[in-house]
């Protein structure tokens, strides 16, 4: 294995455990933002389950596809000194990311299965990992299309992936920036602030702040709520009554179309 690809993997792991690791530590114990149990039982086991099933949809089916796509490419490869390239490249899976999650609140079968992010009334650190395996599978296969289409090598789907899974873990936590920080961050990156908005219980706050890292997609095409957090802040999806268990969250979105109760 080239030596930039088993760095990339390297990264990206350590992204993946630290960043969980620190998030779930803050959030609880030196800056939790809304007042909550430390260790909600109920909700640490149902989005453990997707913790679970997400850490094993990416090794089984995410994984070796996004390497069969790097393989096969479509496109020609951009000739650009390797910095440069890399540059371009993070940018053009960010905005691959941000067309994809819009997608998701766009198209009523997508929604189905992006849903059940949506429904955790008690987002922190671990919300950044709920996704139903059918979510998963379905981008996986978007993220392939442009893979293949940009000719993107491996090892820079992989940095990219190490850079997304700290934001994640960032804006989705429940910490309590330092004063100030906030409104210095957020017109330029997906802050706490910024995310909340987008899990607000409101459709018109949850249909907008699609950017995973930067404002910047947002701002551009025109799908940015500035931060409104609020310690009391409902969250999860309008006209529904709250969280499901979680064999309700798996079965949901086979069951009927659309958004719902």
């Amino acid at each position: 294995m080239p030596v930039g690809v088993e760095l990339a993997q390297t990264a990206k792991l350590v992204a993946f455990v630290a960043g969980l690791a620190v998030f779930f530590i803050l959030e609880r114990f030196a800056w939790p933002y809304a007042r909550r149990p430390l260790f909600n039982k109920s909700h640490l086991l149902r989005n453990g389950a997707f913790v679970l099933t997400t850490v094993l949809a990416s090794r089984w089916w995410v994984v070796p596809l996004t390497l069969a796509a790097t393989r096969t490419p479509v496109g020609r490869p951009l000739d650009l000194p390797e910095p440069l390239l890399l540059a371009v490249h993070l940018i053009l899976l960010d905005l691959a990311l941000y067309v994809w999650h819009r997608l998701n609140h766009e198209i009523p079968f997508l929604w189905r299965f992006h849903e059940i992010h949506h429904r955790d009334a008690h987002m922190d650190s671990t919300t950044a990992l709920r996704f139903h395996f059918g979510e998963l599978m379905l981008s996986a296969l978007f993220r392939c299309g442009v893979i293949m289409l940009l000719a993107i090598p491996f090892a820079h789907v992989l940095l990219y992936e190490a850079l997304v899974v700290v934001c994640i873990f960032f804006h989705h936590s429940n910490i309590r920036l330092p004063t100030g920080w906030e409104r210095r961050l957020s017109p330029y990156i997906i802050t706490p602030g910024l995310h909340w908005m987008h899990h607000h219980k409101k459709r018109i706050d949850t249909d907008s702040n699609y950017g995973v890292s930067i404002v910047f997609w947002d701002k551009l095409f025109g799908t940015y709520t500035p931060a409104a957090r609020k310690p009391d802040m409902p969250l999860g999806v309008e006209g529904t009554k709250g969280d499901l268990s979680l064999k309700k969250l798996m079965m949901r979105p086979f069951q009927r179309a659309g958004r719902g109760v």
